[in-house]
């Protein structure tokens, strides 16, 4: 990934706790998911001046991108508004926004858990008929996860998934299942360092962890219509992976306060021989001069039941707002913002993943981005994070518990309930 880091590519690096009781039917006047009538229904064909919001351009990607859109449509200027670099916050400025209905903000970069919550409340204009965007190769779950009640509301701009980064001088062939690898973690103990590692502090990153974890031992979080699944055989086997691998030491004490960039400093300081996390870590651990393992790091799919475990997708898509006054221009900018070329870019100067397949076999991009053949693989494999409407309240409930189970002041059994029960009484809001 090059040194400088978007923190809008680290899912989440985290969609914090949100206090917010989410309505499904309150909001805009947008039509919901119908789309029909309303805002949703004005300037279709309207041109002029829009302004482009997202969160904080670590990366440097965004502004080159509209200086060149500005320079080819003077007429039709974009102004770029740059939110603070937390997830939280970025979330909070857009519901404050959409919920004014002023037009403000004619095209947002959403976090993919944000979709059904906007899309549900009215706030986005649906991406059909004259709005529609061609999504023709890409990769289908980056265009699930932009998807509300069989209508697209969003435009796939980057994607993401976890990837498994191990010591190969130490384990020269990666684990293909979570068995193997806690296999493998007596060779961590003879060497004085720690095993496995992901992001369990109770933050959105314990949800992305423990999703993974259900998903992969056959589990689900929430059925295709949002209501808890959480409380069977397989979603508690996921869970117990966790809670053993931290009870008998192969994950370590220390790891319950891990978000994604003290994961990484473990593992670049040589003291982790397995790390889960975002592919934003690979130029970081090859490039930093302080890494210890620039040499003799390796990256995998996800370890997990009898093949690669299934990742939870990551990413940012591209929405118009309902309210927006120049909705012609938004489509038209969202399409160049979503083009193969701005893609490349992306991949190339920020180290944001692809949403177009054919650019993880890209000869020059893998020559410069190695991860992205196992990327494909984790993508592919990929679960979108519940699509709920109410996701902040459903997040909630799975980190207050997941990290109860995992620190020991709940049972497996009792955390799966009481998770269970939140995520049935958020619905019920």
């Amino acid at each position: 990934m090059g040194t400088k880091i978007s923190k809008m590519y680290m899912p989440m690096a985290a969609v914090a706790v949100l206090t917010l009781a989410l309505s499904a039917c309150s909001g805009g006047t947008g039509g919901g998911s119908s789309g029909g009538g309303g805002a949703a229904s004005e300037n279709l064909d309207a041109r002029g001046p829009i302004t482009y919001v997202q969160g904080k351009d670590n990366s440097e990607v965004i502004r080159p991108l509209v200086d060149k859109w500005n320079a080819a449509h003077p007429d039709e200027k974009v102004e770029f508004k740059e939110q603070s670099d937390k997830a939280d916050q970025q979330h909070d400025d857009l519901v404050q926004r959409f919920q004014a209905k002023n037009g403000d903000y004619d095209v947002a970069s959403v976090d993919v858990v944000w979709t059904a919550e906007f899309a549900a409340k009215g706030w986005l204009q649906p991406l059909k008929d004259t709005m529609a965007i061609d999504t023709t190769g890409f990769l289908p779950a980056t265009v699930a996860a932009a998807t509300y009640k069989d209508t697209l509301y969003a435009a796939p701009q980057t994607s993401d998934g976890g990837i498994l980064y191990y010591r190969k001088d130490l384990v020269p062939t990666p684990p293909k299942t979570w068995e193997e690898m806690m296999g493998m973690c007596s060779i961590a103990k003879e060497k004085g360092i720690d095993c496995y590692a992901g992001q369990l502090a109770q933050y959105e990153g314990l949800t992305v962890n423990v999703a993974e974890a259900i998903n992969t031992a056959g589990g689900t979080i929430v059925d295709k219509d949002g209501k808890a699944t959480v409380d069977t055989a397989e979603a508690k086997a996921g869970l117990s992976n966790l809670v053993d691998a931290y009870k008998d030491g192969n994950i370590p004490k220390q790891a319950v306060t891990y978000q994604e960039e003290q994961g990484r400093a473990s593992f670049q300081d040589g003291k982790l021989m397995f790390l889960r996390n975002w592919p934003y870590v690979y130029n970081l651990a090859k490039t930093d001069g302080a890494s210890q393992v620039k040499d003799t790091f390796g990256i995998a799919p996800l370890p997990g039941k009898d093949g690669p475990g299934a990742s939870t997708l990551g990413g940012h898509s591209l929405a118009v707002s309902v309210d927006s006054k120049h909705k012609a221009t938004a489509k038209d900018f969202v399409s160049f913002m979503i083009s193969e070329e701005t893609q490349k870019f992306y991949a190339t100067q920020g180290s944001l993943a692809p949403v177009t397949e054919s650019l993880y076999t890209d000869a020059d991009l893998v020559a410069k981005l190695p991860y992205l053949p196992v990327l494909l693989t984790s993508i592919q494999n990929a679960v979108p994070r519940p699509v709920t409407p109410f996701y902040p309240a459903v997040t909630l409930a799975i980190q207050q518990n997941s990290f109860a189970a995992i620190n020991g002041s709940k049972s497996v059994d009792q955390a799966m309930t009481d998770m269970q029960a939140a995520i049935a009484a958020a619905g019920a809001k």
